[in-house]
């Protein structure tokens, strides 16, 4: 009798722990799931952002360009989200607010602030080595929001952007990186179509006119 009891209770210990390890598999495939899903949907954000990044340094009014930064910063926070680093999304967010207060003024002091709050949630949401890298990318592109003149601006923001890139890639964020690098290749033809190629222009018509003044 008391065999059979204790046949019946390691039965039902037994079973106890199949069902509960079946549950775990199950829990495991499900966080799983969701994190795929969750990668996917940063992906599909981040495509999203691209579009406003490639804008912005096609236009050459600093207002139009740093609104197309404020609603790519904002995309990018919610994708860092997704993929849990908190650091990078919780200064995307910062930035956005920083892009949308300077298209009103480019106080040094409000920089101040704006740095100051960078610092201050990195120290708070510090994992190592990737947030000091959004750190970096974050804090050089604010200096580079309150610049007065798009020239310095685009300038700066190369710097700033090569730390994101660096860190997006440590991330595991291919639509990231791939974001970075067009963000990177818009500027430098911004740049070029804005302020290289008219200074050629200039010095070509200068030469044909030297040219073009006979001998006396």
């Amino acid at each position: 009798m008391v065999h059979n009891f204790i046949l019946l209770i390691f039965k039902a210990a037994n079973n106890t722990l199949i069902f509960i390890y079946k549950l775990d598999i199950i829990f495991l495939n499900l966080i799983n799931r969701l994190r795929m899903t969750s990668f996917l949907l940063s992906q599909i954000i981040i495509g999203i952002a691209i579009c406003f990044d490639m804008m912005s340094f096609q236009f050459k009014e600093r207002k139009k360009i740093i609104l197309c930064f404020f609603f790519a910063s904002l995309l990018i926070g919610i994708h860092f989200i997704l993929l849990e680093q908190y650091t990078a999304a919780s200064l995307a967010f910062i930035s956005s607010l920083r892009f949308i207060t300077s298209i009103f003024t480019t106080s040094k002091k409000l920089m101040t602030i704006f740095l100051i709050a960078c610092s201050a949630v990195t120290f708070f949401t510090y994992s190592g080595l990737l947030s000091i890298l959004s750190f970096l990318g974050a804090s050089i592109n604010t200096v580079a929001s309150f610049c007065k003149e798009d020239q310095h601006l685009r300038i700066i923001m190369f710097i700033g952007t090569s730390f994101w890139l660096v860190n997006n890639y440590f991330v595991n964020s291919p639509a990231a990186v791939f974001m970075e690098i067009l963000f990177l290749v818009s500027n430098v033809i911004g740049y070029y179509k804005h302020y290289i190629k008219p200074k050629k222009s200039i010095l070509n018509k200068n030469y044909n006119a030297n040219e073009e003044v006979p001998n006396h």
